[in-house]
């Protein structure tokens, strides 16, 4: 089957105002025979998202609406193509009894979902991680070094996997190397990889999936998946699942890096 377990809509603050059916008949189109709309969710109650526009995640009044168009179009397509809902939910450190408590409200909702980390803490502040490159290069200031970005991305990665968030916790992890994003810009002089390998022997462990975003290739400053090929391959070969992910936030972005992936 041709999957794209990841995809945004309409309803993203800060994507495009693409329609649902634009995106369902471009994956139609590129013969897709599943898709997943993983909509970024409401933010916790109490959370200050730290972008200036305030668009990191679905207002929750649209939620119920975003649901219920998904219910329609389900029955619209069911003899075209596989449409899931869900949608992707943010690990935020310190802001687990929120998020859990939205999973057991939502979660019964939901067919599909990724659990992913855009954001990080530091002495009491957050950081979106993937917002800019300038904001990352104020982060490099504030965290003393790129290495200790990194350092902390992974580290609240692999806290998104042990965290308990009850029984409906996404199964699948988003875009474990989202710290790559502006590496051409800024890199790395570490090598992290002993980092990832925690996070994939708790991944395997766990019988959780990865998403594999091919995104990356599309940003001027990475230029690569979500995973990396190398990372992607160590997974497969510790017989975690990797879910093809175009993070498409507007139509034409479907079914974008894959064919540069081993799929």
């Amino acid at each position: 089957m041709k999957i794209d377990g990841h995809i945004h809509s309409p309803y993203c603050p800060h994507g495009t105002k693409d329609t649902f059916y634009e995106y369902i008949n471009r994956a139609i189109e590129l013969g897709y025979d599943e898709i997943t709309f993983t909509e970024h969710a409401p933010l916790p109650e109490g959370f200050e998202d730290p972008v200036p526009d305030k668009d990191s995640g679905m207002k929750k009044d649209y939620l119920k609406e975003y649901l219920r168009d998904l219910e329609e179009l389900k029955k619209e397509f069911q003899n075209t193509i596989t449409i899931k809902s869900g949608l992707e939910i943010d690990y935020i450190e310190g802001y687990e009894a929120e998020t859990k408590q939205f999973l057991d409200t939502c979660g019964p909702l939901l067919d599909d979902s990724i659990l992913s980390v855009h954001f990080l803490l530091k002495d009491g502040t957050y950081d979106c991680l993937d917002f800019s490159s300038g904001n990352f290069e104020k982060m490099i200031e504030v965290y003393g070094s790129v290495d200790r970005i990194h350092q902390t991305y992974y580290t609240t990665v692999l806290n998104s996997v042990t965290a308990d968030l009850g029984n409906y916790k996404p199964n699948r992890i988003g875009h474990i190397t989202l710290a790559d994003k502006f590496k051409k810009d800024f890199p790395p002089k570490e090598s992290f990889q002993k980092k990832i390998d925690e996070i994939l022997k708790e991944v395997a462990k766990r019988g959780m999936e990865l998403d594999y975003n091919g995104a990356g290739f599309f940003k001027k400053g990475c230029g690569v998946s979500y995973p990396p090929p190398e990372v992607a391959r160590q997974a497969m070969q510790m017989g975690i699942p990797l879910v093809y992910g175009s993070d498409a936030h507007q139509a034409k972005d479907l079914n974008q890096g894959r064919d540069l992936m081993n799929l």
